[in-house]
């Protein structure tokens, strides 16, 4: 689980500790599809001898801005991956200009631990950041323009299904319906009516009250307070297969690209 702080659902699956990653290996793949993809590589900080890789493709002319996060828990490989297959498959176009930071906490995902190798969530940590890691992801996107989408990719050990948060304060056509419909064909989704102490409707959160009434901040958090008024949290659960989990976070990122980006 990953936008607040609750902590369960009525039908938990149980937590199994996630197999570790070697993160220099996966950021080294990142890289080079990136590269090969024309996205500009900014290196906005090392922590764990793994490069902190911010990823930039822009084009000429109004474009919809859209920025895409994984790996901010290390116990979660299946986002990362994903957009790893993402960039490889083409995904990311010039009808778009594109922010993405792939691989957030290396020393988790190399431990296979939620929190970075000091114990700490980074996705509690963006109020006031404390961590390295934080810091320097803050710095790194005050340094972009607002976004007009941001997803955040996570995977949820305790899910039964695919779910999704959606932030979108100024009521602009949801993406939300259509990645669960999309998803939804192949994938199940979680169909409890309280996921993350949060009511849920279909897979969907919607979550109620004042930014400012929260103590601790996720990136998705700080990102609609900050950087965009539409900000998705998507989470496949952990429990079932890898391959399975990363088609279900690509086939909902393509489903809102398609709606967000003009038609050719």
């Amino acid at each position: 689980m990953s936008f607040g702080g609750g902590v369960s659902k009525n039908q938990a699956m149980p937590a199994v500790k996630a197999p570790p990653f070697l993160p220099a290996e996966l950021a080294t793949r990142l890289d080079a599809a990136a590269a090969r993809a024309g996205f500009r590589r900014d290196e906005w900080g090392r922590h764990d001898g793994c490069p902190l890789l911010g990823f930039t493709r822009r084009t000429p002319g109004p474009r919809p801005r859209i920025y895409l996060s994984a790996g901010i828990h290390g116990d979660e490989p299946a986002p990362p991956l994903a957009l790893l297959e993402l960039i490889e498959s083409g995904c990311f176009g010039a009808q778009a200009d594109w922010f993405m930071c792939p691989l957030l906490n290396p020393s988790g995902l190399r431990l296979g631990t939620r929190e970075n190798a000091a114990g700490l969530d980074l996705n509690r940590d963006y109020r006031n950041p404390q961590s390295p890691e934080s810091k320097d992801h803050v710095a790194w996107l005050r340094r972009q323009p607002n976004f007009d989408l941001a997803i955040c990719l996570h995977e949820d050990w305790e899910a039964t299904g695919f779910y999704l948060y959606e932030q979108n304060p100024d009521l602009r056509p949801s993406l939300a319906e259509p990645m669960i419909e999309a998803v939804g064909r192949t994938f199940p989704i979680d169909p409890s009516p309280l996921i993350d102490e949060r009511e849920a409707i279909g897979g969907i959160i919607r979550p109620l009250g004042n930014l400012e009434d929260r103590e601790k901040w996720a990136e998705a958090i700080y990102l609609r307070a900050h950087h965009s008024r539409l900000v998705y949290t998507i989470e496949t659960p952990s429990a079932l297969a890898l391959d399975a989990r990363v088609a279900a976070l690509c086939t909902a990122v393509r489903t809102a690209l398609a709606l967000t980006i003009p038609a050719a």
